[in-house]
């Protein structure tokens, strides 16, 4: 297969990549801002979010419904999302409609006016997102789990912002946030199908030559992370549990061994947690193990719903599987097949043009060049099982431990009296 990576720098600083899929129909383009929920101050905290939900309301030459129409009108889809630290505005159309989706995503993102009409019609949207992951316990608990473990740090925030903050932002806030902190150096555009780099920098390049630099991002600070149970009575079936602990960053170059252990861990139906806890005793219905890396610092964590009276028994088996990683080294079997699982997933991913679209513009925002799929396969490869005992040595502590709950459960000795390794 042919695939084509090709790289241009406007003269502001602003990065277009594409990669080439001549087999493929479809087209994937993304404008990403390296901001998000991470660089806004306390009472900024939402606005990141606000905005990716005002792209879509309205520029000087279009309407919220034309932006719409338009999109529908070639088949093509649209969307939008917020990080911690990047926000992506982003769409996919057939080949034959290249110059129309550059058009569209080119307007929304230089033209939007950010109506205050539309603002307040927007609060009122953003008000009931964040009733609804409240409502949604396995949502919820991660937003719960960030605050216990990073603190007062922006890390631990909601990227939704606060009820206060969403409600009190008004279109002057939100245009002076997106004016002082999109600037051209911290702007990827990526797209990946089957296009023309020369084609997409002349039709996109002198549109967004026109912005120009600021005085730069506010400094992000490397949190550390705090050990502690954080209980939250709500009268549910189950009680909803994460247990966090130290990561790594996302550029680590231990990050292939710290997926593999993931994946060990509780990342498939195979994993130890997920038949342990499950299969073998039918302690929950969900239960997994997650990474949440950032450009510095990072979390690996792992969640459960179980029935309150299991709650005990539950985080002791958990912590249980944790310390066996550090005591005694994965088998050839299990490092095996979490190789292929990894690859498999990797490979089968890279067929489409939103997954290249993205791997393009994270590969540049945080090693500033692309990274051939086989360079990714063969570091996987060369993962050892001392690696992984090393890393869960290194990670799974004691003083690191953070656990959060969310469900009928008050007493947190219950809980506490568990976390230890």
């Amino acid at each position: 297969m042919i695939q084509t990576v090709n790289k241009t720098v406007l003269q502001n600083g602003i990065r277009i990549l594409t990669k080439k899929m001549p087999y493929v129909r479809s087209v994937s383009m993304g404008i990403w801002v390296n901001v998000g929920a991470r660089d806004e101050r306390l009472a900024e905290n939402g606005l990141s979010h606000f905005i990716e939900h005002m792209i879509f309301k309205g520029t000087k030459k279009r309407s919220a419904f034309q932006i719409a129409r338009e999109f529908d009108a070639i088949g093509g889809h649209s969307n939008a999302f917020t990080g911690m630290e990047n926000t992506c505005f982003h769409a996919k159309v057939m080949d034959t409609h290249i110059e129309i989706l550059v058009d569209i995503l080119s307007d929304i993102f230089l033209n939007s006016v950010f109506n205050a009409k539309e603002v307040e019609n927007e609060r009122q949207v953003i008000l009931q997102e964040i009733g609804m992951v409240e409502d949604s316990p396995e949502e919820y608990i991660h937003i719960l789990t960030n605050n216990n473990f990073w603190g007062d740090n922006p890390l631990g925030r909601s990227i939704l912002g606060s009820r206060e903050n969403v409600t009190n932002f008004d279109a002057d806030a939100i245009k002076e946030f997106f004016y002082r902190l999109y600037q051209p150096g911290y702007i990827v555009i990526s797209a990946a199908g089957n296009i023309e780099h020369d084609r997409i920098v002349d039709i996109i390049g002198p549109a967004f030559e026109s912005i120009t630099s600021g005085k730069g991002l506010p400094e992000r600070t490397t949190p550390e992370s705090i050990s502690s149970v954080d209980m939250h009575y709500r009268n549910l079936e189950q009680v909803h549990i994460c247990i966090g602990t130290k990561g790594l960053p996302a550029t680590d170059e231990q990050r292939y061994a710290f997926s593999l252990m993931n994946t060990i861990l509780g990342g498939n139906m195979s994993s130890r947690l997920f038949q342990e806890i499950r299969e073998q005793r039918g302690l929950a219905y969900s239960v997994y193990s997650f990474i949440s890396s950032h450009i510095d610092t990072g979390m690996f964590g792992v969640y459960a719903g179980i029935d309150p009276e299991n709650a005990q028994v539950s985080t002791e088996l958990i912590l249980n599987e944790m310390r066996k990683l550090k005591e005694k080294r994965v088998s050839s079997t299990e490092l095996h097949n979490a190789k292929e699982y990894t690859k498999g997933n990797l490979l089968l991913a890279s067929e489409s043009s939103d997954n290249q679209m993205v791997r393009l513009a994270q590969n540049e925002i945080h090693f500033g060049r692309y990274i051939p799929m086989q360079e990714v396969v063969d570091n996987i490869d060369t993962v050892s099982k001392n690696d992984i005992l090393n890393l869960a040595e290194n990670l799974f502590q004691s003083k690191r431990l953070a656990l959060t709950s969310l469900g009928p459960v008050r007493d947190n000795t219950l809980l506490k009296n568990s976390l230890t390794f």
